[in-house]
């Protein structure tokens, strides 16, 4: 069970049940099934104030989701469903401010990248037993398509299922739902609501609008009808709103302190250049698509909050690795795919023609306070997100970026194997004289973020966990960096929030 999307007046709920033995995930089995839900304002659930019944059938692979509005802004909910006379747990969501509201402050849980079969969950536990999250935020590769030992390159430390690499919708219903018995994450879910994007593992990897590195046209089927079960498989197991015909991206407020708009940049991008030839700044190539460029243009300079926040799947702040000593420019060129070694042409680097149209339109409507919020690269960053790379810091800085590590995806320590630090030590100093927009990048973790925005300053907390591999993985601090309102650039703090 989960709750996501949490607007001033309402909450998405989720559950998925098992009416018989036999209605096992993507099985198809299995009767349709009446479920009870409710939401009080304690979690005893004595002082109830919405209920209702949905039924769940094998058509959605049991699962049911109940958008329920009529509640009040800012508010903390608990919620339960019933079925067949079980009861589910009590989990707790919340409810955003009123989008008129003044709010003082807001926090979110920031994640990326979690292959299960690469470790345990240990960072969702952490940022569930927090208890102070208004909402968290998944910014893709929730789960992974590989087969078993395909993308997990420290070892299996526990099995996926189904064990092939998944194709049909049975197989990508099979795999969200061995991602869902994971404890820790059963937990984050039943403390916060989630607000998650895809990235491309949620479909494959490099997935672009017409097909994918990790796709083969006709002995995997087609593209169309292996991107259409992945889409309807996240859409029934995972807590969002469809907002736009099937895609991810969208908008939510909360109050008058910050907006987040939620990007898809798998569904309508043109192919990797590596693959199909042409230059990274060719103006016919996309990664955002037409309307949802416009669409996030018109959003950011119409925005009366104080900060605009972008959750984004992959890095918009340029990235420049050519420099860096063998040992590591070989693995950070396998985990980003980087096809001469100079550049991810993945990541916004590969479609700057889209990067500058935005970039622009932020400079020319005066858009302030823009905060890119980012996974993807396993790697932790603050950065600013320069008009002109070549010449910064001479220049001005458009927006600034925060890049969560991944939960338990390899990293460059993990690629090359060796002790946990070395390669940052090593590479983070060229990165950094390469890249003077970048003021931090740790390339060893695993870990999350937690995000605070005030009306004076937005700042992300990087946290590390002890061992991927180890279930009670203990968590620390590691370091913070903020962008004070107005200035759009990051800088380093030396405490947590």
């Amino acid at each position: 069970m989960a709750s996501g999307d949490p607007l001033p007046d309402g909450v998405l709920l989720w559950t998925r049940v098992t009416p018989s033995p036999d209605a096992t995930p993507g099985s198809g089995a299995g009767a349709d099934t009446p479920v009870e839900w409710l939401v009080a304002t304690d979690r005893a659930l004595t002082d109830v104030v919405a209920r209702g019944t949905m039924t769940a059938r094998a058509a959605s692979d049991h699962t049911v989701k109940a958008d329920v509005r009529g509640l009040r802004p800012a508010t903390d909910y608990f919620f339960r469903f019933t079925a067949g006379g079980t009861h589910s747990p009590v989990a707790r969501t919340r409810t955003a401010p009123a989008a008129d509201a003044p709010v003082d402050g807001l926090r979110f849980g920031v994640v990326s990248c979690s292959n299960y079969e690469a470790g345990y969950f240990s960072p969702y536990r952490h940022l569930a037993a927090r208890g102070d999250l208004d909402a968290w935020l998944h910014l893709g590769d929730y789960i992974y398509e590989y087969a078993s030992g395909g993308y997990a390159y420290g070892g299996v430390v526990r099995t996926h299922r189904p064990e092939h690499e998944i194709l049909t919708l049975a197989d990508y219903r099979t795999r969200h739902a061995r991602y869902k018995t994971d404890q820790d994450l059963q937990a984050l879910h039943a403390a916060a609501p989630c607000i998650a994007i895809w990235d491309d593992h949620e479909i494959a990897n490099d997935t672009w609008s017409g097909g994918a590195e990790n796709h083969t046209e006709g002995a995997e089927g087609t593209w169309a009808a292996r991107q259409a079960a992945a889409k309807q498989a996240y859409f029934e197991w995972m807590p969002v709103r469809p907002a736009v015909a099937g895609t991810t991206y969208r908008r939510l407020r909360f109050g008058k302190l910050a907006d987040l708009s939620l990007l898809d940049l798998r569904s309508f991008r043109s192919q990797q250049v590596s693959s199909a030839g042409g230059a990274v700044d060719d103006p016919d190539r996309t990664l955002t698509g037409r309307a949802q460029m416009n669409w996030l243009k018109s959003g950011l300079s119409a925005s009366d909050t104080t900060w605009r926040l972008v959750g984004n799947s992959v890095m918009i702040a340029p990235f420049s690795v050519a420099q860096l000593p063998e040992f590591v420019r070989e693995p950070l060129g396998e985990l980003l795919g980087l096809p001469d070694l100079a550049i991810s042409v993945d990541q916004w680097d590969g479609y700057t023609d889209d990067r500058k149209e935005l970039i622009s339109h932020l400079r020319s409507h005066s858009v302030r306070n823009t905060v890119f919020l980012t996974g993807d690269v396993h790697m932790a960053f603050a950065a600013d997100v320069p008009v002109d790379a070549t010449t910064y810091p001479l220049t001005a800085s458009a927006a600034t970026e925060f890049i969560v590590t991944s939960v338990t995806s390899d990293n460059l320590n993990d690629y090359v194997g060796v002790a946990e630090g070395a390669v940052t030590a090593v590479a983070a100093p060229v990165i950094r004289t390469m890249n003077r927009h970048i003021k931090y990048v740790d390339t060893d973790q695993h870990g999350y973020g937690v995000f605070s925005v005030t009306p004076e300053r937005a700042q992300m907390d990087y946290y590390r966990v002890s061992d991927r591999t180890d279930p009670a993985a203990s968590s620390h601090w590691v370091r913070s960096y903020r962008t004070l309102s107005g200035t759009q650039k990051a800088e380093r703090v030396h405490d947590p929030v």
